[in-house]
């Protein structure tokens, strides 16, 4: 890397910790003073240096917020990356006319330690400014040197601090962005939809347009169908609420749920089975939240069924009440299986095979049974190996 790139590489990490032009960070303050305390100087200073001026993220003793660049001591460590020291800065052909050398503070002494942050970056330093001429020890030069380490420490976490925030802020702009298009989608897409169903309700109900019933029936049947699709988003991006709290024998759930599915094990002749004892009772449950998950389990293991295969739903009790729905259909490859609960997330079989479905239905399953204290765990033997479901209460 030249010296123009890497001088932008370093002013960029500079500014990376917010610091220029803020308000001093009570901790560099605090390490100034102790700076002053080993070293024995009136003036002490944490000092970061842009392209034009030093800025003082530390001081004590100084009744400046910063100076030029070109009268700073400090940027004399950026390059050599190693103290700088300095007895008496009158006989020093580098500072004998500088502004601060021949006028206030009337700098005489000066020992400073590289500021070096955790990548690497010269950032400034920190330093001990007297106002009569003197010796350092090596003592007080290896002092300065654990400080400028302590203080490097200090701005890490200052930088970290600044980045957690900036990913709060970006976390919450995601989700603002992702109810918006919620919120249009619902609005923009259901409401003419279900208008348009109102209309077809009626012309159905008109005798004289039964021979056009052939023409308004799929019609209907997709509308509902776009509906459905709709309520599937709302509820896959939706926190899972339980709306009620009840005693439920976990049977009435599973039976529920396989009724909700028969449309569609109907018409891809994907047989469902239901086994075990079914009269286990759910405590505190919400009976119509447990159905719709169940519901998303045994749509899922029919759809990724092949055409006359077949589904078992089984009830058992162990640790937990367990309901298990395994099927021998696609299976799932070993890279997807850990994200098949994420929200629209579509397995390659899926996408290939344009399996129905927006990615959400084992979403919901898995937020609702964890609003009931449950789990939902996923697994397979690979790839066309079929799939079994376990939702856990």
């Amino acid at each position: 890397m030249n010296t123009v790139m890497a001088e932008e590489a370093r002013v960029a990490a500079l500014r990376s910790y917010g610091l220029l032009d803020a308000p001093r960070p009570a901790a560099l303050d605090e390490l100034t003073r102790l700076t002053t305390t080993l070293v024995g100087t009136p003036i002490a200073l944490v000092t970061l240096i842009d392209e034009n001026r030093q800025w003082f993220a530390g001081n004590t003793g100084l009744g400046l917020d910063a100076t030029a660049r070109d009268l700073s001591f400090c940027a004399h460590t950026l390059t050599p990356r190693t103290p700088l020291i300095v007895p008496d800065a009158r006989l020093d052909s580098r500072f004998v006319a500088n502004g601060l050398v021949t006028g206030a503070p009337w700098i005489r002494s000066y020992a400073g330690a590289p500021l070096i942050d955790e990548d690497g970056h010269a950032l400034g330093a920190v330093c001990a400014i007297g106002d009569e001429p003197r010796d350092f020890s090596d003592r007080e030069i290896d002092a300065l040197t654990l400080l400028a380490g302590q203080a490097s420490g200090h701005l890490a976490a200052i930088r970290s601090r600044l980045r957690l925030i900036e990913l709060g802020d970006a976390l919450a702009q995601a989700v603002r962005r992702e109810e918006d298009l919620v919120a249009t989608v619902s609005h923009e897409l259901r409401t003419p939809v279900a208008a348009i169903q109102g209309y077809l309700e009626l012309l159905t109900d008109d005798a004289a347009l039964a021979p056009y019933g052939r023409l308004i029936d799929p019609i209907r049947r997709n509308g509902e169908r776009l509906v459905r699709m709709v309520d599937h988003l709302l509820e896959g991006t939706a926190d899972a609420k339980m709306t009620q709290a009840t005693p439920t024998p976990i049977g009435t759930v599973v039976a529920a749920a396989v009724a909700g599915t028969s449309a569609v094990a109907a018409s891809r002749d994907v047989t469902v089975t239901v086994t075990g004892d079914g009269r286990t009772v759910v405590g505190g449950a919400d009976p119509a939240r447990l159905a719709q998950a169940v519901e998303q389990l045994v749509r899922n293991a029919v759809l990724f069924s092949a055409p006359g295969g077949s589904v078992r739903v089984t009830m058992r009790r162990a640790d937990a009440t367990i309901v298990e729905v395994t099927d021998s259909g696609a299976g799932i490859p070993a890279d997807e299986l850990p994200h098949v609960t994420e929200r629209f997330f579509r397995g390659r079989h899926a996408r290939k095979q344009a399996v129905p479905g927006m990615g959400l239905g084992l979403t919901i399953a898995a937020g609702i049974a964890s609003a009931h204290g449950g789990f939902l765990q996923m697994s397979s033997p690979g790839a066309g190996r079929g799939t079994t479901a376990r939702l856990g209460l």
